[in-house]
């Protein structure tokens, strides 16, 4: 990837968050209407329709995780003139400018995501879990999007509006 700033790429990210935490939290809303439990999870193989929004879930709360703590991190941190390294080094970064409000709360995120793949519904229990606190994590990626948005608005002449982000 290029070392330099490229706004229009930055642009792009913000406007791609932007969906991906509006489709994320449309999903959270659909599947957190019902109490999440073993049985809940058990479940889930007479219920295919139901399956298929928690796939949905995973597959929408790790892609906004990637595109945040991947893409859009990196590109700020070059916009900024900061260095850019690895991704637990960007995001460690960003928590000493304010960006990020807990590396550690960010970091249970991720490996919560990778528990919801790789673990998928081998223990009820475990796993509903899991996607409860996975469901409560929504919120830190939600504020950290939010907080990165606020964070580039004056590093684009034409920034994209946050309001259009809400239903």
């Amino acid at each position: 990837m290029a070392l330099n700033p490229d706004p229009e790429r930055l642009k792009f990210l913000l406007e791609t968050t932007r969906k991906e935490a509006r489709h994320l939290r449309q999903t959270v809303d659909r599947l957190a209407s019902e109490p999440i439990s073993a049985d809940w999870v058990a479940g889930l193989e007479d219920q295919p329709e139901l399956s298929e929004r928690l796939d949905a879930f995973v597959a929408r709360f790790g892609r906004l995780q990637d595109t945040l703590g991947d893409k859009l991190v990196p590109e700020l941190l070059r916009h900024w003139l900061e260095h850019v390294g690895p991704a637990l080094d960007n995001l460690s970064r960003m928590e000493r400018l304010g960006h990020l409000d807990s590396l550690d709360d960010w970091m249970e995120a991720r490996n919560l995501r990778n528990r919801l793949v790789h673990e998928y519904m081998r223990d009820p229990e475990e796993f509903a879990e899991a996607l409860q606190r996975a469901l409560e994590l929504v919120a830190l990626l939600e504020q950290t999007r939010d907080r990165l948005e606020r964070a580039a608005q004056d590093l684009l002449p034409n920034p994209p509006d946050p309001a259009a982000a809400r239903p």
